[in-house]
This record gives C-alpha cells, structure tokens and sequence, in this order.
C-alpha cells in the first residue's frame, strides 16, 4: 500500500475531519482514505457526456419541447477559382 503526506492541511479542515471520523466511529487516517477513495470514484464514474450530465441534472423539472426548424436542402460549396 501506498501512502502520501499532506502538508499545510488548514487547521479548520483537520478539526472537521477529526469530528467526522469520530461520528462515524473511525481514526482520522480511515476517514481520510475513505473520502479519498470515494473522491476518486465519483471522477471516474462520470464518464458519460456533458450534455448528459446537464441532463440528468434537470431531469427533476420536466423537460421543454423545442420547435425544430425544417430541414432545408445543402447550399453549394464556395469555388476557390
């Protein structure tokens, strides 16, 4: 196993994660692995679109139908004479 320091960890941030894994009955080190690993999981579980992403996000608040415009034929390419 790997392990890593972190150095000018602001005091306030050391006293949360303090109160924190004794509310949830573990030593500070335990609770640090576990945020970390689930930090890690979170950025690699999202690996759909952005726009599926924005989505899912608004999904809750229903949805809009758009008023698509008709398609209309392709124009002719510019000539570079």
């Amino acid at each position: 196993m790997a392990s890593i320091t972190i150095r000018n960890l602001d005091d306030e941030v050391k006293t949360r994660l303090r109160v924190r894994a004794s509310a949830n009955g573990r030593s500070m080190e335990e609770e640090a692995r576990l945020i970390l690993a689930d930090a890690v999981d979170v950025e690699t579980t999202l690996g759909e679109g952005l726009g599926t992403a924005i989505h899912e996000l608004f999904k809750p608040f229903g949805g809009v139908e758009l008023e698509l415009p008709p398609r209309e034929p392709m124009r002719e390419p510019p000539h570079f004479e």
